[in-house]
């Protein structure tokens, strides 16, 4: 039988909250900074550092509060920028019967009769007054003031909370109130037996021994080979006893005594004295111990007596995870129908594995979920991606700036020109992303939205026009021949694939074309790079004749494939690279590959303008 699903937050709503906010204070009118919607299950929030996704978490951690009590407060940097007012509005779906009754008199509903759903919205308005935070209360109800929330209804609104540089070790040992001992009480085995649990009984039974051994009552039978079994008394307690009685004597009476004994055995004080581990690990590791943690978290967020909400919130969910593990824990993770899951991470591992549909974009104060409703992809899209996003493409999650290129040899390139021209990608935070074949648009329509706000991050798509100026035809020998075709031909069809190529730029999504066949044949055509091409590709093919007619003979290689691209592509930008290394006072001295990337008759330029455009230039 299908489960229901269960309580969840289907979107949080931010007004002038750390960095979702502006300068403008709020009014009654104001739209929300984020409007985000969330799925029931899995929620994977990734982004570049400092994108939002930390204050994502903590907007509903300072709402909820977790179980672990920890300390949680308001703090002047909660506030964005000099705003003296922040909100935050948490929508909950999903609520089933035994649910919905404790939260009845702040629910909505929607739809009528049979059909409605029970709603119930979150408000937490804060204000302050200078650096003074005034008192607020976490609020709830229809309205946009709603009602205050009782403490009993707050608990069942409680959150599990994983914290990014989290000690699991400390987490799961013996101590008063450890986090182990939390969970278990919690459960259906334990709650609700304090006195009468068969724990209990076992540590009655410890207690009654214990009593025993510190006087020297306590029995040890040994087996022996022959004869009947052995019994001996050890006698260390009782001297230890003896000795501390002595001095009791001395400060109180002789008729004074002491006693060993449990300090407590109710179930609380016994749960505080476990602690958890991995089976013939005696001494486990950071990433061990997480997945330990991890595991007792799900227990308590899968717990059979718990009518609130199933809310897990880990950030850095890879933390002292290896690439291997960081699989297997989000592959369970997506397993989970049952509980809601907000991460954040900064793993391309995870972002590779995960479905498109868990995934939500934090990039310059906004947020994008990746569902089949927000983006432009299709559902075949989804099917392609999931397939082929592996962890060199996922990268493009984390970037400022995107480059998709279809092949090794613009992948390789593209740097040292980029170089050459005083762009450094990886301190603009471009990534460079070799889709492998002519699916751009699978890509970029990660990033073009089907409704507001749109995406910012600029999208480059680097692809050949494909036009051949040369064409293989027969002879009357029935021999095969190059011919090169009309000049005028190749300017009409180059410029109407152009016009086509450039039609599917849109917003964010930008086309950039090779203006000649391929990226060869306009490095062959470059002002500035035909030299260093003709001498490497020379260098490579040595068997081919490139004196009698160079352009023709690489005609030849692309028809039929023969051309080494990679190997060319590598040493050209070798060729780049070590001509940027002679450097005096900031000017290069070897001079002879110099790229303008303000000449637009160089035939590389589309590879200029493709770089800008991604840096942001």
């Amino acid at each position: 039988m299908k489960k229901k699903w269960r309580m969840y937050i289907s979107n949080i709503k931010l007004w002038n909250f750390r960095k979702f906010g502006t300068d403008a204070e709020m009014t009654a009118d104001s739209i929300p900074n984020l409007d985000l919607n969330l799925n029931m299950g899995l929620n994977v929030i990734i982004g570049e550092n400092d994108s939002g996704k930390t204050a994502i978490i903590d907007a509903i951690k300072l709402v909820l509060k977790t179980h672990s009590y920890d300390y949680i407060k308001v703090e002047e940097k909660d506030f964005h920028n000099d705003t003296s007012r922040f909100r935050i509005e948490l929508t909950f779906k999903g609520l089933l019967a035994d649910e919905a009754k404790d939260f009845t008199e702040w629910l909505g509903w929607e739809g009528t009769g049979e059909a409605a759903k029970p709603v119930l919205k979150i408000i937490y308005d804060v204000r302050r007054q200078g650096k003074k935070i005034l008192p607020s209360d976490v609020k709830a109800g229809i309205d946009n003031d709603g009602y205050q929330l009782t403490a009993e209804a707050k608990e069942y609104l409680k959150a599990t909370y994983l914290k990014p540089l989290r000690d699991a070790e400390n987490e799961l040992i013996a101590k008063r109130n450890s986090r182990l001992s939390q969970i278990l009480l919690g459960d259906s085995a334990f709650k609700g037996k304090e006195k009468d649990h068969e724990l209990v009984k076992i540590f009655e039974g410890l207690s009654g021994n214990l009593k025993k051994y510190f006087n020297g009552e306590f029995e040890i039978t040994t087996m022996v080979e022959e004869g009947e079994p052995q019994v001996s008394r050890p006698q260390g307690g009782k001297i230890i006893k003896d000795k501390i009685d002595g001095y009791i004597k001395i400060f109180y009476g002789q008729d004074c005594e002491t006693e060993f004994e449990v300090a407590s055995n109710d179930i609380k004080s016994i749960l505080e004295k476990l602690t958890l581990s991995l089976q013939n690990e005696p001494n486990p590791g950071l990433g061990t111990l997480n997945r330990l943690f991890m595991a007792a978290e799900l227990l308590h967020l899968n717990k059979s007596n718990w009518t609130g909400i199933r809310l897990g919130l880990i950030e850095e969910i890879e933390a002292h995870l290896h690439p291997q593990a960081q699989m297997q824990v989000i592959e369970s993770f997506q397993k989970q129908k049952t509980i809601q899951l907000i991460l954040t991470t900064h793993s391309p591992n995870l972002a590779s594995k995960l479905n498109l549909e868990n995934l939500i974009i934090c990039n310059n104060g906004k947020a994008y979920p990746m569902g089949a409703n927000y983006t432009k992809l299709v559902a075949d899209d989804y099917k392609f991606l999931e397939k082929f996003l592996d962890v060199t493409k996922a990268n493009l999650f984390f970037a400022k700036g995107i480059l998709l290129v279809e092949g090794w040899a613009e992948e390789i390139l593209i740097s040292s020109v980029a170089k050459n021209i005083g762009i450094n990608l990886t301190e603009k935070g471009v990534s460079i992303v070799n889709v492998g074949n002519l699916a751009f648009n699978k890509y970029a329509n990660i990033f073009l939205r089907r409704q507001l706000p749109d995406m910012t991050v600029p999208i480059a798509v680097l692809t050949d026009s494909d036009i051949r100026e040369y064409q293989l035809t027969q002879n009357e020998d029935g021999n095969k021949v190059y011919l090169k075709r009309d000049a005028a031909d190749i300017v009409a069809e180059t410029q109407q694939r152009i016009t086509d190529l450039k039609a599917k730029s849109e917003k964010n999504v930008q086309y950039f074309i090779a203006p000649n066949w391929t990226l060869e044949y306009s490095l062959f055509k470059s002002i500035s790079l035909t030299a260093t091409f003709q001498a490497v590709a020379r260098s490579i093919h040595t068997g081919t004749d490139w004196n009698t007619d160079f352009e023709k003979a690489l005609a030849e290689k692309l028809i039929n494939k023969g051309l080494s691209k990679t190997e060319i592509a590598y040493q050209i930008a070798n060729s780049i690279d070590e001509d940027l290394t002679s450097v005096d006072k900031g000017e290069r001295v070897n001079k002879e590959i110099v790229i303008n990337p303000n000449n637009e008759d160089d035939s590389i330029n589309y590879l200029v303008k493709a770089i800008r455009y991604a840096a942001g230039n």
